[in-house]
C-alpha cells in the first residue's frame, strides 16, 4: 500500500537503533527523506549510509545532536528549519526502586523524555499548521497507562506524553495536522536481545525458545507471548504518518501485544 508520503521530510529522534531506526526505515520505504538523529555523529552517519544504500531514491541526512542540550537543539533547528513529520522516539529507561529515584534522576528523565520532545514539537508545529499538513508522534509505552512499579521515573514521563499529545492536538483543530502517541509493549530492541541471550547462555536453545520461556516466566500477561519486533511498530508509525490516518487526533494508540488488560 502506497502511504502517500513520498518526498516528505521526517525527523525521527533516537533513530540509530531499536524502534527509532525501524520507524526511519519504514518511512524511507515510503519515499520519505529521513533525518537520522543520535548523539554520536559516526553512528548516525552509518545509519544514513545504510538507508541511502537501501533506498537510493530518498535523501536521508545526518541530524546528530544531543536533543536534551538546548544549544544543540537550536543548532539543529537552524540546519533543519521545517519538517513534515516529527517522531519523538528518543527516551531513556532503567529498572529502579522508587526509594532510589532522587530529584536529580527525576529531573534527568523529565528533561530527556519530556522536555526534549516538547521543545521539538513547539518549534515544528507552527509551520505544520501553516502548511496544513504535519504529523507529530510521541513514542510512549504501556507503562504510561499500566505502570509496573519497576521504573516509576520512566512510567511518569511516558504518562506525561499522553497528556502533552492531547494538549497539542487541541491546537490542530480543523487542519490536516495530527498529534498522536503510540504505546508499544515489550519490544525486541538490540539491548533486550542481549539481555535474553545473557539470561539463557545455552547454545543449544534457539532464540525463539529462549524468548518463549522468558515471556511465559516473566510476562505471562502478554497475549502475544513474544516480543514485538521494531519493524512492526515502524509500519504502524508509517501509517499514522500517512494522509490516510487523518482521523487519529490526540489518540493514544496501543500496540502492546495485549499487555494492558482493560478495554480502554
Amino acid at each position: 500500500m502506497d502511504m502517500g508520503l513520498k518526498n516528505k521530510t521526517a525527523l525521527v529522534t533516537g533513530s540509530t537503533k531499536g524502534i527509532g531506526k525501524a520507524i526511519a526505515i519504514e518511512l524511507a520505504k515510503e519515499g520519505v527523506n529521513v533525518l537520522i538523529n543520535g548523539r554520536n555523529y559516526e553512528e548516525v552517519e552509518q545509519v544514513v549510509n545504510e538507508i541511502k544504500s537501501n533506498f537510493p531514491d530518498t535523501a536521508p541526512q545526518n541530524a546528530a545532536a544531543d536533543l536534551v542540550d538546548i544549544e544543540q537543539r537550536e543548532a539543529l533547528f537552524e540546519r533543519f528549519p521545517s519538517v513534515d513529520i516529527l517522531v519523538n522516539n528518543m527516551g531513556i529507561y532503567e529498572i529502579m526502586q522508587y526509594e532510589d529515584v532522587d530529584d536529580e534522576i527525576w529531573e534527568k528523565y523529565f528533561r530527556t523524555n519530556v522536555l526534549a520532545a516538547n521543545g521539538l514539537s513547539k518549534f515544528y508545529l507552527p509551520a505544520m499548521l501553516k502548511n496544513d499538513f504535519g504529523r507529530i508522534i510521541f513514542i510512549a509505552s504501556e507503562e504510561a497507562v499500566m505502570p509496573s512499579g519497576q521504573m516509576p521515573q520512566y512510567a511518569v514521563t511516558k504518562s506525561m506524553l499522553l497528556s502533552l499529545s492531547k494538549s497539542l492536538s487541541k491546537l490542530t483543530k480543523g487542519t490536516e495536522v495530527t498529534v498522536n502517541t503510540i504505546m508499544p509493549g515489550p519490544t525486541l530492541s538490540e539491548n533486550v536481545h542481549q539481555i535474553i541471550e545473557s539470561i539463557y547462555p545455552d547454545e543449544n536453545m534457539t532464540f525463539s525458545d529462549k524468548e518463549k520461556d522468558f515471556m511465559a516466566t516473566n510476562l505471562p500477561q502478554s497475549e502475544l507471548q513474544r516480543f514485538i519486533r521494531p519493524a512492526e511498530i515502524g509500519r504502524l508509525a508509517a501509517f499514522v504518518c500517512s494522509p490516510y490516518a487523518s482521523a487519529f487526533k490526540g489518540s493514544p494508540i496501543r500496540m502492546d501485544g495485549g499487555m494492558v488488560p482493560t478495554i480502554f
